[in-house]
Formats: structure tokens, sequence, C-alpha cells
């Protein structure tokens, strides 16, 4: 229902100035409201920004609000062109493939590249399964290489249903201009977002198939068992490590670049199972050459954050995001004792 359960002067109250009334209001919204900066933006750090901005946009405008719209409408509206302001000033996030072509050979020396705006997983534990389908983490990649106003349409549209004419209210723009901007970015993230998506074929798979390749990539680390390992990867499997630069596509490349550097000799791992954009995940932490100084002995410290893609029953593409602002965004802890 496109409304919010009001106490009944809480509308009014916010408008004379309120703020313990405007919060009542709005904290229905608020997960929602991220998800959708998320969306928007593909950072969670720029989606924590982009909400509270937009709040305080709200809250100094509460006053004019007319009440021609629901309060989640204009919500949206004050949330969406916030968004667009962001996308104008900080450009797009990205994935390593959208840099360059995979390498043929593992890159020992890769360095992070920090003048890239890098795309960051998204806290599901709060999401609804219905919801989790619009934060998978090829959608939110798709997103990003559309314009901000066929972004914003295109979610408006068809994650959150709104009909184009009440769009073109929200965006400031004609509903000619909101149709022709939908059928732009219909294409285009068509041909970047699998037909299937990840939670359809999550939900064909059974638990113990699930549980034995999220258990079984971590075990495969734990282990250094190249052998286990390879036998959970599809034949075109991709491996991605943000902010690294290189990226590696097929098994034998991966399984090159696996071996040569998280099954080699760089440290022990421990691994602890979760999730993010609604798609099994992996928390990895190091205590290696690579952590020394950092951590007392026995004590693992955060690395690498690892997104899982499924497809056919085994595992399609991993996408690691390095760092410990990662686990933090998460909830997880930095060090493992």
């Amino acid at each position: 229902m496109d409304g919010t359960a009001l106490v009944p002067d809480d509308l009014d109250e916010a408008r004379a100035g309120d703020d313990a009334a405007f919060h009542r209001l709005v904290a229905p919204l608020r997960r929602e409201l991220h998800a959708h900066c998320y969306r928007m933006l593909g950072s969670v750090h720029d989606a924590d920004d982009a909400l509270q901005d937009a709040l305080l946009r709200a809250w100094r405008g509460i006053a004019g609000f007319e009440g021609r719209s629901s309060v989640r409408s204009w919500l949206y509206t004050v949330a969406t062109r916030t968004c667009l302001d962001l996308v104008a000033a900080r450009g797009r996030r990205a994935l390593p493939m959208d840099l360059g072509p995979a390498a043929s050979e593992p890159v020992l020396d890769d360095a992070p590249v920090t003048d890239v705006a890098w795309l960051t997983p998204y806290p599901d534990t709060a999401l609804a399964v219905v919801e989790r389908e619009s934060v998978e983490l090829a959608f939110v990649a798709a997103l990003q290489h559309l314009p901000g106003n066929q972004r914003a349409a295109l979610l408006l549209f068809e994650v959150l249903g709104y009909p184009a004419a009440e769009i073109a209210s929200m965006m400031a723009t004609s509903t000619a201009s909101v149709n022709s901007a939908l059928q732009r970015a219909r294409r285009l993230v068509a041909d970047r977002v699998p037909p299937v998506s990840q939670q359809r074929t999550l939900a064909r798979l059974d638990d113990a198939r699930l549980r034995a390749l999220v258990e079984g990539y971590a075990r495969a680390l734990e282990r250094r068992d190249a052998a286990a390992l390879v036998e959970l990867l599809t034949e075109d499997v991709t491996w991605s490590m943000p902010p690294l630069p290189s990226w590696y596509t097929g098994r034998d490349d991966v399984m090159g670049f696996a071996r040569a550097v998280p099954l080699g000799d760089c440290g022990s791992w421990r691994a602890v199972p979760t999730s993010a954009n609604g798609q099994p995940a992996v928390a990895l932490y190091l205590d290696g050459p690579a952590t020394t100084g950092q951590s007392g002995p026995g004590c693992h410290r955060a690395w690498s954050f690892t997104v899982l893609t499924v497809r056919d029953r085994a595992i399609a593409s991993l996408t690691s995001f390095l760092g410990p602002e990662v686990f933090r965004a998460h909830g997880l802890p930095t060090v493992l004792a």
C-alpha cells in the first residue's frame, strides 16, 4: 500500500515544526528509501549520504507539502532528486570488467586503483525476500551504465510500480520523456542482466546443494584445496576483486589465479558464510604476510567479502570486495581472534 501508518496528527505536527512527529512519519520508510538510494548509486556509503541529505531536504520542505500525493511518494521524489544530484556530481560505480579485458595470466603485483568509484555490496538482512531481486549484483551493476534519468525512471516504474505520469511529476519532466527513458533503459539492462534472477535460481536450488556451494568454497580456501574448488565452478566462471583492476574469466584462468594467490603461500584463511545483495556470500579473513604487524599470532584480519553468483547448480561468478570497510558495513568484525 502506498502510504504510512500515521499517528493522526503526525503530518500536521511535522508541518508545524515538530521534529519527533517528522521522525515518526519517515521511520517506516527509511529502510526502503535506503535501498532505493543504493540501487541508484551502487554504494552503501553513498546511499547513507543520500538518505541523510534527502531526509534533511524533506524536513526543511515539510511545511510546504500540500498532500497532493502520499507521504511515501513525496519522500521518494525527494530521495530520487537527491540521488540524481549525486549521480551528476560523482558519476557511476564500476566493477573491474567495466575497465578492460580479463587477464590471461595471474597478476601477482596488482595494486588497488583508488581513482575509480567502485560498486559495493549491500547488506540484505533487513530486506524482504521480494525486495532482494532488485538489489542483485548484476542488476545494480547494470544500472550504473544508465544515465541518471533512465536509472530513476526504470527503478520507479519497474521496482516501485509508479505509473509513468506520476514518475514524470516526480522527475519534473514529461510522460513522453519518461516512456522514452524506460525503453532505452530496458534495452541496456536486458543486455547485461541474466534472464533468470538469482532469487529464482536460488529458489530452484535445494538447500543441500546451496550449502555445498557456499561451504565448499569456504573450505576449499581454508584447506587450499584446488581440486575441491574447481568442482564448484561453471566453465565460464568469472572472478573479480575490486579495487584491484584485474579480473579473470573461464575456469582455467580463474584456477590459475586461485592457485597462484589465494591457494598459494599467502597465509591461512578463515571463512564466515553470510549474504549480500540477495545472494550467498563468504567473508574471508587472512593471517599471513599481508597482515604482518596488524595483528597478533593466530589473529585473522578482514580481507575479502565474496559475493557468489550461482547458475546451473554451480558458481558462475565470484566478486570479492577487498577491505575492512566492507565488513563493517555488513556488521562483521574486522578481526577474528
